[in-house]
């Protein structure tokens, strides 16, 4: 928005040349996360007093730690702080005309809103589960199909207008239309490989990386400060690999395929390690305030389709390692048991305890040593992936 504001007062008059400033992205980048931090901050006081005032609380399941009973009625829905500083900011310091930040954007309200139903479900309802898995991951779903379907068409092309062609085409031809190399999957230290998917291979792709990282954050937002850091982190590894392969010149040297406007998703990036930061203020242990499903859905939908716009998902399993742990810890933990309590008659465990991070807790960690461990195992891993734009 800004943006724009200030191409038509350079255009009005010459005396406003100095706004050219606005027209660089690294520029837009800082102020975005700066907005996005002092949004969050100046916010977050009222926000958790209205939560608290509403009676909005964190239920704790029975099964739950005994450590974090001390936590029940700490307010929750703290996401919708996170979203309207990432909204906000957003708005304010991108340019208007950008295809990928907009998907993004709805892609990651439209998972908010589901976490918002689910929250609210729990919290008003006084159900601790909230909405049932098959209603969650249907809307999940929608959302997902619909980014990828767009997405797919859209990676190479630069105008809406050229993605409906390439769409019409595709139908027209039976559905047999090849994609050029940069929609393939490519894989990371290695020069030029890519494997090419076809479209129904890039959507599914699409799908389960978005829909998964969305459920891998959720999962593991259950400690104080657990998932918002790491978010933050690897947010901000993915806004510069938007940024490289955004920028004809760097792309081309680092021998990584161009995506036209990509470099533009820089600021949303930007904007979401601001609103973390602000959020961790409050999140750090112990809590003030809780995110909810209405924030982890909605980061973790926002990682996964970045990552698909820059082409980097193996990257960003690397990156978000501790994401995907935690999400398989679980579901090791699941089929484990009812494979055992199928064969042996009772239901046996792997873990004392999933998600991965309450098992490190009866294990005899301290909340705070689990958090801070996780944050620098994440922080390693997002160095590991930062390399792959140049060791090849």
């Amino acid at each position: 928005m800004l943006l724009s504001l200030a191409q038509w007062l350079q255009e009005l008059s010459p005396q406003f040349g100095f706004l050219r400033v606005f027209q660089y992205l690294t520029f837009r980048a800082v102020m975005a996360a700066m907005t996005a931090l002092i949004v969050g901050l100046t916010a977050g006081p009222f926000v958790i007093r209205r939560l608290a005032a509403l009676k909005i609380g964190q239920p704790i399941r029975e099964y739950a730690m005994q450590s974090h009973l001390s936590k029940g009625g700490t307010p929750t829905m703290g996401g919708v702080l996170i979203l309207f500083a990432i909204a906000l900011s957003t708005l304010m310091w991108f340019d208007l005309s950008n295809r990928f930040v907009w998907i993004v954007l709805i892609v990651t309200l439209g998972f908010g809103a589901i976490g918002w139903v689910d929250d609210w479900r729990k919290v008003v309802h006084k159900d601790p589960e909230g909405m049932r898995s098959r209603e969650k991951y249907f809307w999940q779903s929608v959302i997902g199909l619909v980014a990828a379907f767009y997405l797919v068409f859209s990676i190479s092309e630069s105008s809406n207008t050229r993605v409906l062609q390439l769409f019409y085409e595709w139908v027209a031809s039976g559905f047999s239309v090849d994609l050029p190399p940069q929609a393939g999957l490519m894989v990371p230290f290695f020069k030029e490989i890519s494997y090419p998917l076809g479209v129904f291979g890039f959507v599914i792709m699409t799908y389960l990386v978005i829909v998964g990282s969305s459920n891998a954050v959720n999962l593991t937002d259950g400690l104080d400060g657990l998932a918002i850091m790491p978010v933050v982190m690897v947010g901000s590894a993915l806004g510069i690999f938007a940024y490289v392969m955004g920028n004809a010149v760097f792309a081309k040297y680092l021998l990584l395929p161009f995506i036209p406007g990509a470099g533009e998703l820089l600021i949303f990036c930007a904007a979401m390690a601001g609103s973390g930061l602000a959020f961790l203020w409050f999140n750090t242990h112990p809590a003030q305030v809780f995110m909810g499903d209405v924030g982890a859905l909605a980061l973790g939908g926002a990682l996964g389709t970045i990552a698909v716009i820059v082409r980097q998902e193996v990257v960003l399993a690397i990156m978000g390692g501790i994401f995907v742990v935690e999400a398989l810890s679980v579901m090791a933990q699941v089929s484990y048991f009812k494979y055992t309590r199928k064969r042996f008659g009772q239901g046996r465990r792997l873990l004392e305890m999933a998600p991965l991070h309450h098992h490190f807790e009866k294990k005899g960690w301290k909340e705070t040593q689990v958090v801070v461990r996780f944050w620098i195992i994440t922080m390693l891993l997002c160095l590991v992936g930062l390399s792959t734009l140049k060791l090849r």
